[in-house]
């Protein structure tokens, strides 16, 4: 198999890559997050001037029609800028649900609004105490003649502070799991915006009988939502393996460049072990995203696939994050040095959709699914 990327997608990565290094730096990075709306509509603006939020819409709905590895791509760069920008809550994953999910006349509207960055819908799908995201949740709506209503609370919903439509998952009156648009502003609906330790923002939404338009026929969706929290993982797990990839690289000139008794750190061969374990940590957490992404462009959406990547990805974020600020010492743990940015990040990633735990206690159960291979 041929694991070499195409010239279309390096040049992809590289304009990407181009693009956040020209609008940041760590400083420039901590002014944006503490500001409104904690990212940079002229980075957004830019991101939509060359078509990466429409990497999930067709081209005949305004978008570019890449797939799954060059989200991957995307993914891996922002995560190593550690860009706060919401490509993925509020362009590729709602692009992507309404065009699986929505009406020829919803993808028309939509779907072009959502690559030319003018509309930011968010997927309010993962509700309080819920630990691995599925099909079923507490939500629910009901139907008066030609108009739906939607009553739950969606908590938390990522980057939902900066939305301005929410897609909302919510049980059928005949059973199943439907999908509904909903405005912000419409009566019944309450957001609560909040701030996570990585910096990011979201919100608490909680509706009661609020408006809602169905997202396409108000039939069943549960696989639609299946696929889409299997590719949302596989996307968040490719941003964990940019911040890894940029957080050994600021460790491992730090080993180059920082003097003890004399001599550089990267002398010492306990820490040089360290880094090369490290390294391995963040080979296996490639090797894992990408074989999840490649799994994706091939039209499998297996939430075993994802719980494997996620366990590993999350594994090898624990480590990473750890050594990084173990070596770089008391500054690791400051503001002021981006590393300590990265594991918050990774921290944050490692939480979102389940954790490690949540997805080895997933697969342990599921075993007893695969034959025993006998020699």
């Amino acid at each position: 198999m041929d694991f070499e990327f195409t010239d279309e997608q390096n040049m992809l990565r590289d304009t990407v890559r181009s693009v956040l290094t020209r609008h940041y730096t760590h400083e420039r990075r901590a002014t944006i997050v503490a500001s409104d709306p904690g990212w940079d509509p002229q980075v957004w603006s830019t991101f939509a001037e060359i078509g990466l939020l429409g990497l999930m819409i067709p081209a005949d709905d305004g978008g570019l029609e890449a797939g799954p590895i060059e989200a991957m791509l995307v993914q891996e760069e922002l995560g190593r800028a550690l860009a706060p920008e919401p490509v993925l809550d509020l362009a590729l994953i709602p692009g992507a649900l309404i065009t699986q999910a929505g009406s020829a006349q919803q993808r028309k509207q939509l779907l072009p609004e959502i690559a030319g960055g003018e509309r930011r819908p968010v997927f309010a799908h993962v509700e309080p105490g819920m630990r691995r995201p599925s099909a079923q949740i507490n939500s629910r709506a009901t139907r008066d003649g030609d108009s739906w209503q939607v009553t739950g609370r969606k908590h938390p919903v990522a980057s939902g502070d900066s939305a301005d439509q929410f897609i909302v998952s919510a049980a059928l009156p005949d059973g199943g799991t439907g999908l509904f648009l909903v405005e912000p502003t419409d009566p019944g609906v309450t957001v609560a915006e909040f701030r996570t330790h990585d910096g990011r923002r979201g919100a608490d939404l909680t509706f009661d009988g609020a408006n809602a338009e169905p997202l396409g026929a108000p039939v069943d969706a549960s696989d639609a939502i299946a696929a889409i929290i299997v590719t949302t993982q596989a996307a968040l797990g490719a941003e964990a393996v940019g911040a890894m990839a940029e957080a050994l690289r600021l460790t491992t000139e730090y080993l180059r460049t920082r003097k003890q008794f004399g001599v550089p750190l990267r002398s010492f061969q306990t820490l040089a072990h360290r880094a090369a374990d490290m390294y391995v940590s963040l080979e296996l957490a490639t090797s894992m995203s990408l074989y999840a992404s490649i799994s994706l462009a091939d039209g499998i959406a297996d939430p075993m696939i994802a719980a494997r990547a996620k366990l590993r990805i999350g594994r090898s974020g624990r480590h990473i994050g750890q050594e990084v600020i173990q070596m770089h010492g008391g500054i690791g743990m400051t503001a002021e040095h981006p590393v300590g940015h990265y594991t918050a990040r990774l921290t944050a990633i490692e939480h979102t959709l389940g954790d490690s735990g949540d997805h080895l206690r997933y697969l342990a159960a599921h075993v007893g699914d695969h034959q025993l291979a006998e020699i």
